[in-house]
């Protein structure tokens, strides 16, 4: 896995000053927490001493943290060891003993982590979307993706919408993005037949070729935006994959159907996927994703060359 990658490891809220936080990208355990000025903090979650998870101990007052098997101390900025209990202080302790730190950027309402702690930070987001949530799905980062385009009810439910088999667009290329625009219809019954060849609404879906960040926007047939969102999935430990995701309703939805989505909760991100379903699907949209993202990637390579 390259390491000049940000991953949208964390809400922003589930970060906080009294509790380390666990998360991991692949294999890599990744403890966060914030210090005495706010500033969200990453380390490997792992002790030096004797490998016992950082996120098991706690966060000091100076905004350090503190390992619940020994009391070794770690500066967050630098991961480098700072006290050793019963130990003077004012000893300097090598820096081989130190916590592997992490590059860490907050905005938009997600913490996003580099595992190159040296690499730019990326661009700002704009503004944090109200409505979250968090979920952990048993099928591997590669797999949600592909369920992505191939399926989205798989993965995801919007309120009063049935998403279609039929594309409005096939997955494309766009700004080194990977994008596709999908056929629904209004979940209420439809009369005199329960099937229509009316598709009131479409699905938009813009994901990174290499994380699967992906935003989600779903319009009219006027093109009045309904809702927007985004699925920020990254992989897990013995492959699962951690799904975050932020979300809006638009004010101004006309018709009775949209204006019926912001009765409760418009999105739902699924915990759990249909396994039978899954088993089924037959790879539609997906199937040119690996060929779009290698012309991404040739691209990207002829103008870091250049550059």
């Amino acid at each position: 896995m390259s390491e000049a990658i940000w991953w949208a490891v964390a809400r922003s809220e589930e970060i906080s000053a009294e509790k380390p936080f666990n998360v991991d990208i692949g294999d890599q355990p990744i403890v966060l927490w914030r210090d005495t000025e706010g500033a969200v903090r990453a380390l490997e979650d792992r002790c030096p001493h004797r490998r016992a998870p950082l996120s098991l101990g706690c966060i000091l007052g100076n905004g350090a943290i503190q390992c619940g098997y020994h009391g070794w101390t770690f500066d967050g900025a630098s991961g480098q060891l700072i006290d050793i209990p019963n130990l003077k202080s004012e000893r300097k302790y090598p820096p081989v003993y130190k916590a592997k730190s992490f590059g860490v950027h907050e905005s938009a309402g997600f913490v996003r982590i580099c595992l190159d702690a040296k690499a730019p930070p990326p661009a700002d987001d704009g503004y944090a979307l109200p409505l979250s949530g968090t979920s952990t799905v048993a099928l591997e980062h590669g797999q949600y993706i592909a369920a992505l385009f191939d399926d989205p009810s798989l993965l995801i439910s919007i309120k009063g919408v049935r998403f279609s088999p039929y594309l409005l667009a096939e997955l494309c290329e766009q700004d080194g993005q990977l994008v596709m625009e999908r056929s629904c219809q209004w979940a209420s019954p439809h009369w005199p037949a329960p099937f229509t060849s009316d598709f009131p609404i479409s699905l938009r879906i813009a994901t990174d070729p290499v994380t699967g960040e992906s935003d989600l926007t779903l319009r009219d047939d006027e093109f009045n935006l309904l809702l927007h969102a985004t699925l920020a999935p990254v992989p897990g430990a013995r492959q699962v994959t951690q799904v975050r995701w932020r979300a809006i309703l638009s004010p101004e939805r006309p018709g009775l159907a949209a204006k019926i989505m912001g009765v409760g909760t418009p999105l739902r991100v699924h915990d759990h996927i249909d396994g039978a379903a899954l088993r089924v699907l037959k790879p539609s949209a997906s199937i040119h994703a690996d060929d779009l993202r290698e012309e991404i990637a040739a691209r990207t390579d002829q103008q870091d060359e250049v550059a």
